[in-house]
């Protein structure tokens, strides 16, 4: 049982109050009676790819229940079931598209990454906003690394654009 949120809780969407591209996924498979293993992923789908992950964790169904509105706490329109095959390719298409701007994925991925199952690709979403990358800087980020990282793929501004955050 996928669920996979933005900031309204819909797949990925070019718009003005998604600029940033984060899409959370959670998956939940039934581990044994009473009991589900769990992975996260916090995937930004226009540039960076999956920029955290967590899991398997075992968790009793009570734990999930509580587990599912913490984990969308930041989204004000919570979260929404999904298909497994679209978390696929949230998550793996997402790492796809970032790899080739020169970005590899969280540490965790590779553990987390088997709860989605095989993915055979292409994925059924695009990546990038308005057809090429947006890097928009988050609190943990290097911007001048990400950008010079990009220039090297796609060129300079404006073969990407980027909004950097909170940054003198």
């Amino acid at each position: 049982m996928p669920w996979a949120s933005r900031h309204r809780g819909s797949p990925p969407a070019d718009d003005e109050e998604n600029a940033g591209g984060l899409v959370s996924v959670l998956v939940a498979r039934r581990h044994r009676w009473e009991r589900v293993s769990v992975c996260g992923f916090l995937a930004d789908v226009y540039c960076l790819g999956v920029k955290n992950a967590f899991g398997p964790d075992i968790r009793t169904d009570v734990e999930l229940s509580q587990l599912v509105p913490e984990y969308y706490a930041a989204y004000p329109a919570g979260w929404q079931d999904a298909p497994i095959g679209l978390a696929a390719d949230i998550v793996f298409g997402a790492v796809e598209y970032a790899r080739g701007l020169g970005f590899e994925p969280h540490a965790d991925f590779v553990r987390a990454a088997a709860q989605l199952g095989a993915w055979d690709g292409p994925p059924a979403i695009t990546f990038g906003r308005d057809g090429k990358p947006f890097y928009q800087s988050g609190p943990y980020d290097n911007p001048r690394k990400v950008i010079e990282t990009l220039e090297h793929p796609v060129g300079p501004p404006p073969a990407f654009d980027y909004l950097v955050v909170g940054r003198a």
